[in-house]
């Protein structure tokens, strides 16, 4: 059944990007987005991080990867921007209201943002930014020096917009997917070994992540993509015939644009993941196709054939949200329903997930 949401402004400011941590080690969880840290449960206390730099409507800051980099037990964060060209961690001072220092992991150039993915499959997970223009170049966390990292190229060539991470042949390795193909590991990821490039697709302007799921039941990897700075969300179907593999791309929603973010998870409680995902307002501050359409946020049941939309908000800039280019969920009050975590030019709000609207009361 469909899901009640109750909505809370959280900021009015315009950082794209946010998480939730439990930044003071008290147990609940906080939020983590652009210059500020808002203290949980009812987050109307904040907490100043750092500067960012902004470059007109945009700040440098595109991705919150919660991660406790130099190993002190308190979480950390990751991110890196299109113009600072660099991927960094900010460090958590332990202190409420001192500044988080920030260090720079490596310089990369343009980031259109960044995930984190266990690449290599020893329960850790390592740093993978996007860089359109750039090589794919995997970070991981070192043991042996906390705070910093090993470096590993995976593609040298251009990425182009979009990454996605999963298991594409089911083999139980992971493969990388960008705009115009996919990369399929060797035995060993990241020991040295060659990653085989596979071009069998063009994905446009591919949102980051893609999502990998075997949405069909055949132990293969379809694929679930968003059109970051178009119109369009679709999935592809993976089919094997004769050693030879095709995709088969189906619209999940063509009518929207500037889907950016997606997220791939159980949000009703049913035991089965669906695609949460929203329009990034102002993605190229207006000039993209769609760009001055209503925004919104919402979530797709899989059916076992094609996709059925929900929606959690709608409307126009300054009545509805959208999904920024770094949105996140979580369970804060423990009642099975993750909550969704919305920053963008329009503002950072939290949507409360009620759970289904014929949900029996005791």
């Amino acid at each position: 059944m469909p899901l009640r949401f109750a909505k809370q402004l959280i900021s009015e400011d315009r950082f794209e990007s946010a998480a939730f941590c439990d930044v003071d080690g008290d147990g609940v969880l906080d939020i983590i987005s652009g210059e500020w840290w808002y203290r949980g449960p009812d987050f109307l206390t904040s907490f100043r991080i750092g500067d960012i730099r902004t470059e007109g409507e945009y700040y440098d800051d595109f991705s919150t990867v919660v991660l406790d980099v130099n190993g002190d037990g308190r979480p950390d964060f990751i991110t890196g921007g299109w113009w600072g060209n660099t991927i960094r961690w900010r460090e958590n001072p332990g202190v409420s209201g001192a500044p988080w220092p920030e260090h720079v992991i490596a310089e990369v150039g343009n980031v259109e943002t960044t995930r984190a993915w266990d690449v290599d499959g020893d329960g850790e997970l390592e740093i993978v930014p996007n860089t359109p223009n750039g090589p794919l170049r995997v970070f991981k966390p070192r043991r042996d020096a906390a705070g910093s990292f090993d470096m590993f190229t995976v593609f040298a060539g251009k990425q182009g917009h979009g990454l996605g991470f999963g298991d594409i042949t089911g083999n139980g390795r992971g493969a990388f997917v960008l705009a115009g193909g996919w990369l399929e590991a060797p035995e060993n990821p990241l020991g040295g070994g060659e990653w085989t490039w596979h071009p069998e697709f063009q994905l446009g302007s591919a949102s980051i992540p893609v999502i990998v799921a075997d949405l069909t039941g055949n132990g293969l990897g379809d694929l679930i993509v968003g059109q970051s700075h178009a119109y369009g969300l679709a999935w592809w179907e993976q089919v094997v015939e004769k050693g030879k593999r095709r995709w088969i791309p189906h619209p999940i929603d063509p009518f929207n644009s500037q889907y950016h973010d997606l997220h791939w998870l159980d949000i009703d409680g049913d035991g089965q993941p669906e695609l949460v995902t929203g329009k990034r307002f102002r993605a190229h501050n207006g000039k993209d196709p769609g760009g001055g359409d209503p925004i919104g946020v919402y979530y797709f049941k899989w059916t076992g054939e094609g996709f059925a939309k929900q929606v959690i908000d709608y409307g126009e800039p300054g009545q509805a949200s959208g999904a920024g280019i770094f949105f996140d969920l979580a369970d804060l009050d423990g009642n099975g329903y993750p909550d969704l975590l919305a920053p963008g030019k329009d503002g950072l709000f939290l949507f409360r997930n009620l759970g289904p609207t014929n949900k029996p009361t005791v």
